[in-house]
């Protein structure tokens, strides 16, 4: 009787393990549902860095929407010298989960084409600079000088209305991207000579000023350079430099001020970003470079698998650049908030005055710049693309640039 109960018991043994061995093997067979990991978006910023409401920040509005959008994590690096621009590209490269790396500025040009060929496995992206020859390098460039062609008819139709016959511009560094402003907005200039007199049978000649400050981040700098325009009897002044250019709207504010009004003339016009909030009643518009829609762009092709290196160019016809509309306002004054540099309560107000200050502006100039925004589309209107320190040089001699 033992034995038998000892045979039962081996049988039984037996039956339990291979039971236990067949429910491993199955569990060894079946798929692991192991999300994959969060893949991210690196933003290296150039020198100039967040906090600008302009060039750097709508990198960011870009980077942040995608992150969203795309279900991507996102990782900002602020350079604090031009030597660290390698060393935060390669981080960034060699993390193992970089969905794409952006470069934001011209200034970084050199050294993502050094990175990126080191890493030929990891995409990126560069903002305002060129990188031939590199199946993972995307170059999201600009028709700056479109853009600005538009402010530049813009500050001068202004300047006709309020019987003032000089404009000018204040830049950041002299690098080849800003000659398209510079030029740009010259252009525009002599454009709205010929539509007045075309309109009023008026023959008017404007004195563009301008000049570089070698700086994207000193506001001091853009204040001094402005309130020496002004004082050589400037009224609008549009600037393309960055945070240095947040100088220019507190020197068009305090002469402004100073003269009693609340609002232009003179008037600032603003860059990259809506800028309009920023002193309200004398930034008569901003030019808009969608620095974020290059961005946002970009990642989406790195997501979606159809990233190609080359070059990703953005201009009117494509909305890559535009003038700051009221539509815009809101969307940008959220920016604002965020940063500190304006409060809640003051929105409204903002909005308010902003809306007053372009109701004192004669529709006709409004509709004049349209007409020239059409004309460029449509190509009747080809603005200069300077890409030479001759061609430069050569521009500012014919369309009679005061530096």
């Amino acid at each position: 009787m033992n034995k038998i109960w000892i045979a039962l018991g081996v049988v039984v043994a037996i039956a339990v393990i291979g039971a236990l061995l067949a429910t491993q093997s199955a569990q060894k067979q079946q798929p692991t549902t192991q999300p994959p990991p969060q893949k991210t978006i690196y933003v290296i910023y150039d020198i100039g860095g967040r906090g600008d409401l302009s060039f750097n920040d709508m990198a960011y509005l870009g980077a942040s929407k995608a992150a969203r959008d795309f279900g991507l994590g996102l990782k900002e690096v602020q350079s604090k010298t031009q030597d660290d621009y390698v060393p935060n590209l390669r981080a960034a490269a060699r993390s193992g989960d970089a969905a794409l790396v952006v470069a934001v500025g011209f200034l970084m040009t050199d050294a993502l084409k050094q990175v990126s060929q080191e890493y030929p496995a990891v995409h990126f992206a560069i903002i305002d600079g060129y990188v031939p020859n590199r199946s993972n390098v995307v170059s999201v460039l600009y028709r700056e000088n479109e853009g600005s062609a538009l402010v530049g008819a813009l500050a001068a139709l202004t300047a006709y209305y309020y019987n003032c016959t000089k404009v000018g511009i204040v830049l950041g560094m002299e690098i080849p991207v800003l000659w398209k402003f510079e030029i740009g907005y010259a252009y525009g200039v002599r454009w709205a000579e010929r539509y007045i007199k075309q309109r009023f049978g008026k023959d008017v000649k404007f004195d563009v000023l301008y000049v570089y400050t070698g700086s994207f981040n000193d506001p001091a700098k853009g204040k001094q350079a402005a309130e020496v325009m002004l004082s050589q009897g400037v009224c609008v002044i549009y600037q393309a430099a960055g945070a240095t250019g947040l100088g220019v709207f507190e020197a068009v504010a305090e002469a402004g001020k100073r003269a009693g009004r609340n609002m232009g003339p003179p008037f600032a016009i603003g860059v990259d970003a809506d800028q309009d909030y920023i002193k309200p009643g004398f930034i008569l518009a901003s030019m808009m470079k969608r620095v974020d829609v290059g961005v946002y762009r970009a990642a989406k092709m790195a997501v979606e698998g159809t990233f190609k290196g080359g070059v990703l160019e953005l201009g009117l016809k494509e909305g890559g650049v535009s003038v700051s509309t009221l539509d815009d306002l809101g969307q940008f004054l959220e920016i604002g908030i965020r940063a500190g540099a304006v409060k809640q309560e003051d929105a409204q107000r903002i909005i308010d005055t902003v809306k007053e200050m372009r109701s004192k502006i004669p529709t006709w100039v409004w509709e004049a710049v349209d007409k020239l925004r059409q004309d460029i589309v449509a190509g009747v209107e080809k603005v200069p693309l300077p890409t030479t320190q001759d061609q430069v040089v050569k521009l500012r001699r014919e369309l009679g640039l005061a530096g």
